[in-house]
């Protein structure tokens, strides 16, 4: 009896998201009437931002095809072609870019140096900033057919910074006074013709893409946060694909309905360490001590999850090698009282705060929980208005290096700084990692930084995620990304 409120409530879910599957095929291009399939995508969180690229909106651009970057990353992380064909670094600051001939956006125009230099340049003024951009001041110009791009101090990852969805390359059109609108406007092999706002959108194929063919008519998209929902709808087959089955939904589905992947998540207990209790640094290393990860991974994940032992985990294998640390002792917690907040968008999350505040209030702590979904909690998250907050946060997303994960978050100027951090030997271990250019010694220098964050117990790293992608029966060559960039390619297709 108390379970049959909750499948009312994910019925329901999932008959609206049949009916936007639905209104998302009517009116099909000659494409579609001529036998070719549009595939059907459950996406986990809807826009927050209308689908700017300088949001992280961006990645449902890159995920779905509709913009592309200068650069691409392979699977080992080394940046490959994409708009941009070749690269050479001119000097320490500076480095030119070599564009690709006859691109066209999706109105038409046609992509020069002059439109990269000035998403480049509404990307470095953009409010928020986007985070990829972090501690950097760039510039750059057109020079006879060419992007030259340079930066205020040397930064040898530029073109894997250039990778990122952020810096997604759009037409003219697309900019609107202070807002973007990526309608019609992208590059890539998919164009977006109709946003619902956060319920759903429809891509067309677009036949003059400098690549080829798409393999499928389009896409519909529904923006699904309720995962038992995505789930029914892989079932009962109204979803080809389907982001971020929850773990807790995995047992109930058919192994070959799904895959799981090692990504470079993890899943952080961070604590303001500006105001209020855990200003003191002894509390913070009480409630670090009080932590136990087995629960988390065994219970909440069933185990389809890796405890976390640093904050990058087994997705980056090099980051076993990190240097042994110095845990500060734990100072008294009775009486302490806290607000633990996180999000309801990724199911797990809810439950992972739940068991954290048992632990916490296990060792003394008075713990208030809040959750709210993504997109009416960020904001106070971020402005400290919470004492601890558990985050799922991708360590790698943007340029395939942890550099910019550690910039953002845990420097004195990061831009999505939670644990409202800043230590100046923190800083400048972020910092010297980031200007070192030979990948092993960057490395070490990534672990070291990585090493100061965590023996400030600001943050509390728990679990490393192993996301699980739906695919329905007769679904071929969808994408299984660890970035999180890549979704539907040029193959991805129904075959019945």
């Amino acid at each position: 009896m108390i379970a049959a409120p909750a499948v009312r409530r994910a019925g329901l879910v999932a008959s609206v998201f049949v009916l936007l599957l639905t209104a998302g095929c009517t009116g099909g291009s000659a494409a579609d009437q001529a036998g070719d399939h549009r595939l059907r995508v459950a996406m986990l969180l809807p826009p927050r931002s209308g689908l700017s690229p300088f949001s992280d909106d961006a990645f449902k651009l890159s995920r779905l095809g509709i913009a592309e970057t200068l650069v691409n990353l392979d699977e080992n992380g080394a940046p490959q072609p994409a708009l941009a064909t070749a690269w050479s670094r001119v000097d320490g600051t500076t480095w030119r870019f070599t564009l690709r001939e006859a691109v066209r956006f999706h109105d038409g125009t046609t992509l020069d140096a002059s439109r990269v230099v000035d998403v480049l340049r509404r990307a470095g003024t953009a409010r928020p900033k986007p985070r990829i951009l972090d501690g950097i001041e760039l510039s750059a110009e057109a020079k006879d057919g060419a992007v030259v791009v340079r930066t205020a101090t040397p930064d040898p990852l530029l073109p894997q910074r250039l990778s990122s969805p952020q810096l997604s390359i759009l037409a003219a059109s697309a900019y609107q006074a202070d807002a973007v609108n990526p309608l019609r406007a992208g590059t890539g092999p998919f164009v977006l013709t109709r946003l619902d706002g956060t319920r759903g959108a429809k891509l067309d194929r677009y036949d003059q893409y400098w690549g080829g063919r798409a393999a499928s008519a389009g896409i519909d998209v529904s923006f699904v946060p309720d995962g038992t929902a995505r789930t029914a709808a892989l079932r009962t087959g109204t979803a080809d694909i389907v982001e971020a089955v929850p773990a807790s939904q995995l047992a109930l589905l058919d192994k070959q309905l799904y895959r799981t992947v090692s990504m470079p998540r993890t899943n952080t207990l961070y604590l303001n360490s500006s105001t209020r209790a855990f200003a003191d640094p002894a509390v913070r290393a009480a409630a670090r001590a009080a932590v136990q990860r087995d629960p988390l991974v065994s219970g909440v994940y069933e185990g389809n999850a890796d405890a976390a032992r640093g904050l990058l985990g087994p997705a980056l294998p090099w980051a076993a090698q990190r240097p042994a640390r110095v845990e500060r002792p734990a100072g008294p917690a009775t009486g302490k009282k806290i607000v633990l907040a996180t999000f309801s968008d990724r199911p797990e999350l809810p439950e992972v705060a739940a068991t954290v505040a048992q632990q916490l209030e296990a060792v003394g702590f008075v713990v208030e929980q809040v959750v709210r979904e993504y997109a009416h909690i960020e904001a106070d998250a971020l402005a400290g208005r919470f004492d601890a907050f558990i985050l799922s946060r991708a360590t790698t997303l943007d340029s395939g290096d942890p550099v910019a994960y550690l910039a953002s978050d845990f420097t004195c100027d990061g831009g999505f700084n939670i644990a409202q951090l800043c230590d100046r030997a923190v800083d400048q271990a972020i910092k010297a990692a980031a200007v070192e250019g030979d990948l092993t010694r960057r490395r070490a220098l990534i672990l070291a930084a990585e090493k100061a964050v965590l023996e400030t117990d600001a943050a509390v790293p728990l679990l490393h995620e192993r996301v699980a992608q739906g695919n329905a029966p007769g679904v071929v060559g969808a994408l299984f990304d660890p970035r999180e960039r890549s979704l539907v390619g040029l193959n991805t297709r129904r075959t019945e």
